[in-house]
């Protein structure tokens, strides 16, 4: 479609100026406007692309329809429901038993009153009824498993009892009357199979029909998509994650049973027996429970290898110092308490009295540590760690943290001893996952669960973490912690040593204000109003270490202090003192609050020595005024005790910034007295609203932690303003604008931030949360609702659903906007008469304007004029600069923002009173049209100018759909597709590349099309789900009237997308149009088409699962809906990628290499087709002109999983659309189409096959591997942030993705598991995978036959239905080609037997070929292990027999069909089950006598006769499969069958084809080949019988060139065989271009075995043919093969390996008729004789046992009666091919020479003695020449010997051979034209060296020393004589050669070369000279005469 987009709103234009108020006003005109402007020069550069329709005005649709009440779907699926929308509050979690909240009764300060309410109000959540619910059905299909029916699969079938038999040698006669082919094995002796019950009891067509459908539609899976892996996780942008719920933070947590350190605050526990504990009891009031906890759990954020545990032991004071009372424990042992017991006693004593008198103070002992992670890193979880720790002694002078500190430092060097005490501590340590019972929080309220019965405490122990923590306030928190750090009275010269501070928490000055507060330590009650810290003993300036916990007061005044008292302890009671023990020293204090702000940090405070003075707490100690009488101050004044103080505070904010915002916010809000004073400022009224935007401004300044702790309260207080106009002193405060750039800034610095996560989508966690869980509208000022005003209280708010709306105000004052909160500063028409109108409204309604007092001060609080989202949408759109350019960049959190408020305010209208299209005001809905496009324009430009910036573009693209997709449920659905057209159209008019456009496009689409309304908004209730009633009865009778021309466009026209079918159901149609423009386009990798479908596949997959459309009446609606994709999937069949399994070899049970889909290319589907059935790809014309044209298309294909995902949603369609319109449509369609919808249902069988539970096993290493890469790449481009899903990648492995946690097919079980894993799945798992994708086959392949049963039913009789029937038939068969299972396959069989019945007489006739094809098939079936599929065979076959001999009367075609087929089943498969087929053949045979109509015909005795050959034929089966592991026997016993079939040539042929098929799997190409021109010949004999045309071959005679031997083919003589009877030569072969295909495949074959002059001879049959056809592009084709073979020729003419022949004899009566033959074996290349040797013994021993095979070494004569009658005998001899020389004038080259042999030689050395070898005067030599009866190369690789012939050579014959071999090795090495130099020198070396043995001088000493005395060895004296004389004169030449050929180096060598050729020369001289004179007598004598 190259239609062009049209420009709408190119709003760069409209923001290009300032905004006037009149512009502001008129906003839509003015876009309008520039529209205009502007289409003149934008059309130059437009992308072609599609223009997104009008779409329909929906409310107005929807009300319509409502009213005229279409149905009761209409009810159902029409509008959305009314409680569609929910907004709620949900309680908060928490986790203490209460909320930890103030003491009531207190006045709160404002803010603290704020925080407290967020903290303990509950969440406020909007979500739509219906959201996720396609999804969350995945999460159901968990047990889908169990409600499957197991599929049987004949690859998964194991028979029972199958026992594998070795092998057997079954006697073989050649005895020519009596072929192999009878058998006498009975039939009847075997019980039949069940019958097919019913199988002939249709009284008609429709009858049979009805009932295969409803057989056909039991048992069904409804969700087509359960079965199908899930859509890939890449693509999902339609999941919006639900923000996690906000929650107090918790780092990982550690159980410890005793005790403590410093990134957290103290546990303190006591270990004391009760009887020590008893000591103290004067000293402790009461024992609270929680102060006797033993265990705390504590914290951490940041773990650490240096966190330490460190555990410190204080003990009640005593006297003397540390290291004295650690003494005892040091030197008193246990072991020896009976020496010591009286020390011990003494001891104890001591500890009694010390306990009495100072038991309420305590002294450091010792401490130890435990490093946690170390323990944590040696544990497993499991088990809890005991760890026991030394306990180091305790110094007096380094007590404080950095002592501490020092000390942990030092103790990791080894050197570094420390002084022990022998104790230990134990503590258990362990992980906590679930909190336990029994626990409190660090305020002491019990958390949950609460134990039942009273157990130990436990306590929870607060962190401190070492790093920020990015988690707001979420819980009321108040604590001070207040550390003493140390004191310095070094130079007071005073008795104080023993010094203690009393701490106390003061509300007043007086005694009795100290507050009880602090929280108790071990032992003792809960909270105490005063501690004392421990005593170091005679130390003047101690160290403390103490921790002072506080719980805070919620109100704290400036009275309130912590009150310090410094006093002595007498460790030793004097003689005259009798009271108490302490003495006073001094006094300090600290204020908490300073000048309102809590106070925290370090401070040094001086010590006042005597009584305090009045209002002391009201200053600090460092600024205390002049007192009268003046204070006594220690050291004047110094500062001497130093201590630190913290908060942890969650009202407190501790940040200038934030507490400044807050306080002018509250003095906002009224009850303050101006000036108010922050800080050292006083700030009157005029300045309030300056002081409030400078704040405001400056929150950004605040720190990131401090501003994420108080985020919630910040941007609650910054939306109030923005909400809210003030009118303070009768000035508006101008505070929206100022307010929104700050919530824009604080977003900003928030997604920026390094430290902050965000999620897949790129939203900042934090901000998604509040959005989510806290945000809820701002409420009215606080006045209002205290005088009982208008506005209910917030909680009863969303209850009671009333509010008065900004209606209310009076339409004046909003349209002028002027005194609005938003931008007071743009100048307004200052109409005196407006301004009356503004006063009238204000004094009229008086509810809407509040009159706070404030003191003498009063300003105005203007309810606000405008709804939230209004005022935010306008200062969206009013916004500049770069808060406009934040403020887009971030647009998800102001789209979500408005849509929560926006929701808020729909939840409280009238819903019933207010329609849809009234929610919102119109100034709103431009509002958001300029915020769609401006976001729109942005994404534009990011992907126009700034390239890197694609994932921005695209997060804020995502985001843009969810908004649009939030407003659906929320505003005018016609307006916001609206909003999507101008999306679509304002995107296309980008010059951006057309990949990327679409993409952005898709994800846009995909997340609309994924709303939980989108069949309604889609309107699919308005879809044509049925046929229009009339029926059309056939396609050429248009005549008729009864079905009109225009009703057959109507129903084709639903199936294609038409503009009115886009406007109709728009997101539909737009999605559909973008998969279309992707389809046709040609992109990287294929991402975009990738895309376009996963969004489709997905969207249907929801529809699926969705529990909404459960009713077949909606799915059909539904289906209706998506008719164009499959228009559009027809159409884009050529760009599927599926990969076809092997459809010849059946079944492929192999689970081998097979099954490897990685190895088999992708075949185009017609290519598929045209080979399917058909041996050896010999093509019909048809078929390759088809194929020819189809790659001349070049087409981007699709991915296979791509493909599948596209398939299943065309089969989803298929198999929810309504029935009648599918027929309709198929009988409506042109030809063309219905043969590309019959394609696709091949394609369709193909890409669902099972793959069987094996291949699940064993997936190969190449796919694996190859899935691997493909992740990392993956991973790789997700992780380095290419995709918007970047940081998805990295969480998804511990965060599941939403509501749609995919448990159903796991991605882990599929395809990305590593290679290693594939072996580590359970049985359970393979067996749940297989038992799916079992259901998955067979369900899509039923969807494909209720398909075809449709099309099929809908043929009309008329002409053309040869076609569309021959068309199913072919898809039928296919799918039996395949992996099927016994569901599918009984209903296959069913509609195939329906098939015969009404159309036989069509299907025997026309398709020929087919037929030939059923008939193959349905008996593979018959021999099938599975008795359900055999039992449905058996019925198809005998309904087919039936039927051929009753209807079409051509039963004997039929015969030959069936035989043919078994012939070809059995030659071709190895693991074929005859004796299933015979039990088959006795159930055809049961069928033919329980048959009672056909009783009295022929039927019955012809069926008898052709179960009779078929069984024979099984019967060669039976023995082929004994063979299996012998080549040659296999191949002979073949050769054999197909002799016996001389008379059948069909049977012959098919015969032929399966010697072929075997030799071509051994690689044994020639022998193919020679099949293959055998099988040729055959044909061409009878086409010269049939037809006299000079072009084709005479017969067999013309192949004579090709090889001799296929002179056998010669036809049988008229007589015995008419070509024309019915039956015979009927098969695809029996034609020209059978004969051409034939030869064509044998020319390939010679090709592969090297033999390119045959594949001359073989061109030279077919070149006449394709001439004679004028076939120049075959011609073409042809010619340039030959110039391939001839250039072979040329290039490897000398190097190319023929064979190498054996002779094998066999003898033993174990060998049966093999006893005594002998054969010529052809092996490979260079084939040695151990390997043939090796190999026949292996296979023989097999058959008889390794004792009984003896092999023959040499090749001497076999002697049978030497030989064991018991044992069988092999002899292998190396033979060579043996020419006489006449032969050899013809025979030059190395092929002439390796080509048509038929005779072999072979030589034995032997000598009269008996011995092989003797001397050289008694060597003989016996040669022995084989002839065979065929000559090699032949249809098999062993041929008998039928001839011999021997003749023996004497001594000197055989000295004479020897020195003619070696004078022509001499010549030849000679005279190359490269000279080989060591070559030569070998040669030589064995030539003239002076010490060989038997060599050339002594041969000469024996034969020639003398003339023999016989004359008849005269001639042979001579001829050696002769002989010699070459032999030296070659050995002159050679060498003379070497001296040209020696380096420097050899000359010695050369030398002494020379002088031994010299010696040789003259020995030999005296014989060579003697001649024999009776020799040249003239006396002629007969030659031969002494052999």
């Amino acid at each position: 479609p190259n239609l062009l987009w049209q420009m709408v709103v190119p709003v760069k234009l409209s923001f290009s100026f300032p905004l006037l108020p009149t512009v502001c006003s008129y906003w839509g005109h003015l876009i309008v406007v520039i529209c205009c402007y502007c289409r003149v020069f934008t059309l130059q550069y437009k992308p072609q692309t599609y223009d997104a329709v009008e779409p329909l005005d929906l409310e107005e649709f929807f009300m319509s329809q409502l009213k005229s009440g279409d149905s009761a779907l209409m009810q159902e699926f029409g509008d959305f429901p009314d409680d569609d929308l929910k907004v709620e509050q949900v309680e908060k979690e928490c986790r203490t038993i209460r909320h930890s909240v103030p003491e009531d009764g207190v006045e709160l300060d404002p803010h603290v009153r704020d925080c407290i309410k967020s903290y303990t109000q509950p969440w406020l959540v909007v979500s739509r009824r219906c959201q996720g619910d396609g999804w969350s059905v995945y999460s159901e299909r968990t047990g889908l498993h169990k409600l499957l029916r197991k599929q049987t699969f004949e690859s998964d079938f194991q028979p029972e009892n199958q026992e594998k038999t070795s092998p057997t040698l079954a006697t073989l006669t050649d005895d020519s009357g009596h072929t192999l082919t009878s058998s006498d094995f009975n039939l009847r002796c075997l019980t039949p199979d069940k019958r097919v019950e019913g199988l002939l009891a249709f009284s008609s067509h429709e009858e049979l029909d009805r009932f295969n459908q409803e057989t056909r539609q039991g048992n069904r899976h409804p969700e087509l998509f359960a079965l199908y892996p899930p859509p890939d996780e890449d693509d999902t942008v339609e999941i919006r994650p639900v923000p996690d719920c906000p929650r107090e933070h918790i780092g990982e947590r550690v159980m410890i049973r005793c005790l403590q350190f410093s990134i957290s605050e103290n546990f303190y526990c006591d270990l004391n027996s009760e009887q020590f504990k008893n000591f103290l009891k004067n000293h402790t009031d009461h024992i609270d429970p929680s102060s006797t906890a033993k265990s705390a759990i504590f914290s951490i954020t940041y773990p650490s290898t240096d966190i330490y545990l460190v555990i410190k032991i204080e003990k009640v004071l005593q006297q003397g110092e540390i290291s004295d009372c650690v003494d005892p424990y040091v030197t008193l042992r246990e072991c020896d308490s009976g020496k010591n017991k009286d020390k011990i006693e003494k001891l104890r004593n001591q500890a009694d009295s010390f306990c009495q008198r100072l038991g309420r103070y305590r002294m450091p002992f010792a401490w130890a540590t435990v490093n946690i992670m170390e323990v944590i890193n040696s544990a497993t979880l499991e088990r809890d760690i005991t760890d026991s720790e030394n306990t180091k002694g305790g110094e007096g002078d380094r007590l404080s943290d950095e002592d501490l500190l020092r000390s942990l430092t030092e103790m990791k060097k080894p050197q570094k001893r420390i002084k022990t005490i022998p104790g230990s501590i134990k503590l258990d340590m362990s992980p906590v996952n679930d909190t336990p019972t029994s626990c409190l929080s660090t305020e002491l309220i019990p958390l949950k669960p609460v134990a039942e019965k009273s157990t130990r405490l436990i306590k929870e122990v607060l962190e401190f973490p070492s790093s920020e923590v990015y988690v707001p306030h979420n819980i009321y928190r108040n604590l001070l912690y207040v550390y003493p750090q140390r004191l310095n009275f070094v130079n007071r010269l005073t008795s104080a040593r023993n010094i203690t501070i009393k701490i106390q928490f003061m509300s007043g000055e007086d005694p009795t204000s100290a507050m009880c507060v602090i929280f108790g330590k071990s032992s003792g009650p809960e909270f105490l109003s005063e501690v004392y810290t421990p005593v170091t003993y005679h130390n003047k300036s101690p160290d403390f270490y103490e921790e002072l916990k506080i719980a805070l007061p919620a109100r704290l005044t400036e009275r309130h202090h912590l009150l310090f008292t410094f006093f002595h302890i007498s460790c030793q009671q004097k003689q005259n003192q009798s009271g108490s023990c302490e003495t006073l020293i001094g006094y300090s204090w600290l204020p908490i609050l300073n000048i309102d702000r809590l106070q925290t940090g370090q401070y040094c405070l001086p010590i006042i020595l005597e009584r305090l003075p009045v209002n002391y707490s009201l200053h600090t100690p460092e600024k205390l005024p002049l007192q009268v009488p003046p204070v006594k101050w220690m050291e004047g004044h110094k500062g001497l005790f130093n201590l630190e103080i913290q908060a942890v505070s969650s009202v407190h904010t501790q940040d200038n910034h934030l507490e400044r915002f807050f306080t002018l916010c509250h003095a906002l809000e009224g009850g303050v007295i101006f000036p108010v004073r922050i800080r050292e400022e006083k700030i009157p009224e005029n300045k309030l609203e300056h002081e409030l935007k400078l704040s405001i401004i400056a929150l950004s300044s605040s720190s990131l932690e401090a501003l994420v702790l108080f985020l919630h309260r910040v941007l609650d207080k910054l939306f109030t303003l923005i909400m809210q106009p003030m009118v303070i002193a009768g000035q508006t405060a101008n505070l929206a604008q100022i307010a929104f750039e700050s919530v824009v800034s604080i977003v900003n610095s928030l997604h920026n931030s390094q430290e902050l996560i965000r999620d897949q989508l790129g939203r900042n966690s934090l901000l998604a949360t509040y959005l989510y869980w806290v945000f809820r509208l701002p409420d009215p000022p606080r006045d209002m609702q205290n005088a009982g005003g208008a506005v209910p209280s917030a909680e009863s708010r969303y209850s009671t659903m009333g509010r008065a709306t900004a209606a209310t105000v009076g339409s004046m004052l909003l349209q002028s906007r002027i005194r609005s909160s938003s931008n007071p500063d743009i100048p307004g028409p200052h109409n005196s008469a407006e301004d009356d109108e503004v006063k009238n409204i204000l004094s009229a309604k008086p509810d809407t304007v509040y009159l706070i007092n404030c003191g003498n001060y009063s300003f105005y609080c203007m309810c606000p004029l405008n709804q939230f989202h209004e005022e935010l949408a306008l200062q969206m759109v009013v916004s500049t600069g770069v808060c406009r350019e934040n403020a887009y960049k971030y647009a998800w959190f102001f789209f979500e923002l408005l849509v929560k408020s926006m929701a808020q305010h729909v939840s409280q209208l009238d819903k019933y009173n207010i329609p849809r299209r009234s929610r919102f005001s119109d100034r709103f809905k431009d509002d958001i049209t300029t915020i769609v496009s401006v976001v729109t324009a942005e994404i534009g430009t990011i992907l126009v100018k700034q390239q890197k910036e694609v994932e921005q573009a695209e997060k804020v693209n995502i985001s843009l759909a969810f908004f649009l997709y939030d407003l659906m449920s929320l505003m005018d659905r016609g307006f916001v597709f609206h909003l999507v057209k101008n999306y679509c159209n304002q995107m296309s008019a980008k010059s951006v590349s057309m990949p990327t456009l679409i993409s952005m496009r898709l994800e846009f689409l995909r997340i609309l099309c994924s709303h939980e309304h989108y069949l309604n908004l889609s309107l699919f209730f308005s879809s044509p789900a049925s046929a229009p009633a009339s029926p059309c009865p056939s396609i050429s009778s248009q005549s008729s009237g009864s079905c009109s021309f225009q009703e057959q466009q109507r129903i084709l026209a639903l199936f294609e997308l038409s503009p009115e079918f886009k406007q109709q159901h728009y997101l539909t149609g737009l999605l559909l149009t973008e998969l279309s423009a992707a389809l046709d386009m040609e992109s990287e990798g294929g991402k975009v088409q990738r895309k376009s479908i996963n969004a489709i596949y997905s969207l249907l997959c929801a529809h699926d699962l969705d529990h909404r459309c459960i009713k077949p009446e909606v799915r059909a609606k539904v289906a209706a809906l998506y008719l164009p994709l499959v228009g559009i999937i027809i159409e884009s069949t050529n760009y599927l990628d599926f990969t076809v399994s092997d459809s010849r070899s059946g079944k492929n049970k192999s689970g081998g290499p097979d099954d490897d889909l990685e190895n088999v290319p992708p075949i185009n589907q017609s290519v598929a087709m045209a080979i399917a059935g058909n041996p050896f790809n010999t093509l019909g014309r048809n078929a390759l002109l088809s194929m020819a044209s189809m790659q001349g298309k070049s087409i981007a294909t699709l991915a296979a999983d791509t493909s599948r995902h596209l398939l299943v949603c065309f089969l989803w369609v298929m198999k929810n659309a309504d029935r009648n319109l599918i027929q309709r449509w198929t009988t409506d369609m042109p030809p063309s189409q219905l043969n590309k919808l019959l394609e696709l249902l091949t394609i369709c069988i193909s890409c669902f096959e099972y793959r069987g539970k094996q291949s699940s096993d064993k997936v190969s290493t190449q796919a694996l591997q190859k899935s691997q890469q493909a992740k990392h790449q993956l991973e790789e481009a997700l992780l380095r942030g290419m995709g918007a899903r970047g940081e998805m990648m990295k969480r998804v492995g511990d965060r599941t993705m939403g509501q749609r946690e995919v448990l159903r097919w796991r991605k882990d079980l599929t395809q990305w598991r590593q290679t290693n894993d594939r072996q580590d799945k359970t049985k359970a798992e393979l067996d749940q995978e297989a038992l799916i994708s079992g259901n998955l086959a067979t369900e899509s392949n039923l969807i494909v036959l209720d398909l075809l049963e449709t099309i099929v039913q809908a043929v009309p009789l008329a002409d053309c239905k040869d076609n569309v029937v021959g068309g199913v038939l072919k898809v039928l068969l296919h799918s039996l080609t395949c992996n099927q299972s016994t569901t599918f396959l009984s209903h296959t069989f069913s509609t195939l037997r329906a098939l015969v019945v009404k159309f036989g007489d069509l299907l025997f006739e026309e398709e020929a070929e087919q037929c030939a094809d059923l008939c193959q098939k349905v008996l593979q079936y018959c021999s099938s292990p599975v008795d359900e599929n055999r039992s449905q065979a058996c019925a198809t076959l005998y309904l087919i027999m039936r039927y051929s001999y009753s209807n079409a009367s051509n039963f004997s075609r039929v015969k030959m069909q069936v035989t043919m087929s078994l012939a070809s089943l059995v030659g071709k498969s190895s693991d074929f089950q005859e004796e299933y087929l015979r039990r088959s053949l006795r159930t055809i045979l049961a069928y033919a006598e329980e048959d009672t109509e056909m009783q009295n015909t022929q039927l019955p005795s012809q069926v008898d006769e052709l179960l009779r050959n078929l069984n024979s034929i099984l019967s060669d089966t039976v023995k082929m499969r004994e063979f299996q592991e012998d080549p040659e026997m296999l191949m002979d016993l073949m050769y054999r069958i197909a002799k016996g079939y001389q008379t059948s040539p069909d049977l012959r042929l098919t015969w032929l084809q399966n010697m072929a098929e075997k030799h071509n799997n051994r690689k044994c190409y020639t022998e193919s080949a020679m099949c293959l021109v055998h099988a040729a010949a055959l044909v061409a004999e009878y086409l010269s019988m049939l037809e006299d045309h000079k072009y084709l071959p005479v017969g067999s005679v013309t192949f004579q060139n090709i090889s001799p031997n296929v002179l056998e083919e010669s036809a049988v003589s008229d007589d015995i065989l008419s070509p024309d009877e019915d039956g015979v030569c009927s098969g695809r072969y029996f034609t020209e271009s059978g004969l051409v295909g034939l030869l064509e495949q044998a020319a390939e074959l010679f090709s592969n075995g090297g033999l390119y002059e045959a594949v001359n001879e073989v061109y030279k049959i077919i070149i006449p043919i394709l001439e004679a056809h004028r076939d120049f592009r075959k011609l073409a084709s042809t010619h340039d093969k030959l110039q391939r073979a001839f250039d072979n020729i040329i290039l490897k003419g000398h190097k190319r390996m023929f064979g190498t022949y054996f002779r094998v004899g066999f003898y033993g009566a174990k060998f049966g008729d093999l006893d005594e033959r002998e054969f010529i074996y052809k092996e490979p290349g260079i084939t040695h004789l151990p390997e043939i040797s090796h190999r026949l013994e292996n296979f023989y021993s097999q058959c008889f046992g390794d004792d009984t095979l003896v092999m023959i070494k040499d090749s001497t004569p076999v002697d049978r009666k030497q030989l064991n009658p018991n044992k069988a005998y092999i002899q292998i001899t190396y033979v060579e091919p043996y020419f006489d020389d006449y032969e050899m004038k013809d025979r030059l080259t190395n092929f002439e020479k390796n080509f048509n042999l038929r005779r072999f030689m072979y030589t034995t050395p032997f000598t009269k003695s008996g011995r092989p070898r003797g001397e050289l005067n008694e060597q003989y030599k016996r040669k022995t020449i084989l002839t065979t009866m065929h000559a090699f190369p032949y249809v098999k690789t062993r041929i008998n010997v039928i001839q011999k012939e021997e003749f023996d050579l004497t001594p000197i014959e055989v000295a004479i051979e020897d020195m003619q071999k070696k004078t022509r090795e001499l010549a030849v090495a000679t005279h190359r034209e490269q000279p080989d130099a060591k070559m030569l020198q070998m040669l030589l070396q064995g030539s003239v060296g002076a010490t060989v043995n038997q060599g050339p001088l002594e041969v000469a000493q024996v034969f020639l020393n003398e003339i023999p005395a016989d004359p008849k060895l005269f001639r042979h004296h001579n001829k050696l004589r002769l002989c010699f004389k070459e032999f030296i004169m070659r050995c002159g030449e050679a060498v003379e050669k070497n001296k040209h050929l020696i380096a420097s180096d050899q000359k010695e060598y050369q030398q002494e070369l020379k002088k031994n050729y010299n010696r040789l020369r003259e020995n030999l001289r005296p014989m060579l000279e003697r001649k024999i004179p009776e020799l040249y007598k003239p006396i002629i004598r007969p030659r031969l005469e002494n052999r």
